[in-house]
């Protein structure tokens, strides 16, 4: 197990591999961090249970991995990346998620994530996609990749993806994420996620400018 001096040799120039982990299940924290500290090359300095502290810890450790989920109170963790990567430029990011879908990993790949891990990998590629990313390097689980590669990047303009398109056009007829949830057979928070990922897509911020895009794209009848 790394000690807290951070002595333990690794790849990452004969010291500790540091990472802040992200997730707002205390449970799988607990469980990752036994995962971690159990490999001599990578220390776990802290753990957050929201986008907001995953920000405050990134900048306040500077760690060398972040281990981000997207599903996180407080925000999407994808939409956190600009500002984790703004104030610890030198920190990579791991996504580890239940969300298989290839639009959110060609998504969090575009804005700098360097690995992508469903948590129903095995541990071994996790511990592999952390010290990848130590040293700048990708990973993706192989399954997903595969799919990624095999899919041309089609759809909507601006990348929405049909659930997406599904989303925005339930939040412009004025439906709550409640309402949109029980329409789709969704979960509230991944209502939630759908609408942060529309927004940071489309650079918007506000329900008006929402329905603005549905309208000048005709998604909806005025």
């Amino acid at each position: 197990m790394a000690g807290n001096g951070g002595d333990a040799a690794g790849s990452s120039g004969g010291r500790a591999i540091t990472v802040v982990l992200a997730d707002d299940h205390a449970v799988v924290r607990s469980a990752l961090r036994r995962l971690l500290d159990d490999e001599p090359d990578i220390e776990v300095v802290a753990e957050a249970g929201d986008a907001e502290s995953a920000i405050r810890y990134s900048n306040g450790h500077r760690p060398s991995v972040l281990i981000l989920d997207i599903h996180m109170p407080g925000g999407s963790g994808l939409t956190a990346i600009p500002e984790i990567r703004r104030q610890s430029p030198e920190t990579q990011i791991v996504m580890l998620t239940m969300q298989d879908e290839t639009a959110s990993a060609r998504q969090a790949l575009q804005a700098g994530v360097l690995g992508y891990i469903l948590k129903e990998a095995a541990s071994d590629e996790l511990v592999k996609a952390v010290r990848l990313a130590a040293e700048g390097k990708t990973y993706l689980q192989p399954e997903l990749g595969a799919r990624l590669a095999a899919e041309p990047e089609t759809g909507d303009p601006d990348d929405l993806s049909e659930r997406e398109v599904e989303v925005l056009r339930l939040i412009a007829l004025g439906h709550t994420n409640n309402e949109i949830a029980k329409s789709l057979y969704l979960s509230v928070r991944t209502v939630e996620s759908h609408r942060a990922h529309i927004q940071q897509k489309l650079n918007v911020t506000s329900r008006s400018d929402l329905v603005k895009y549905a309208i000048d794209r005709g998604l909806i009848e005025t």
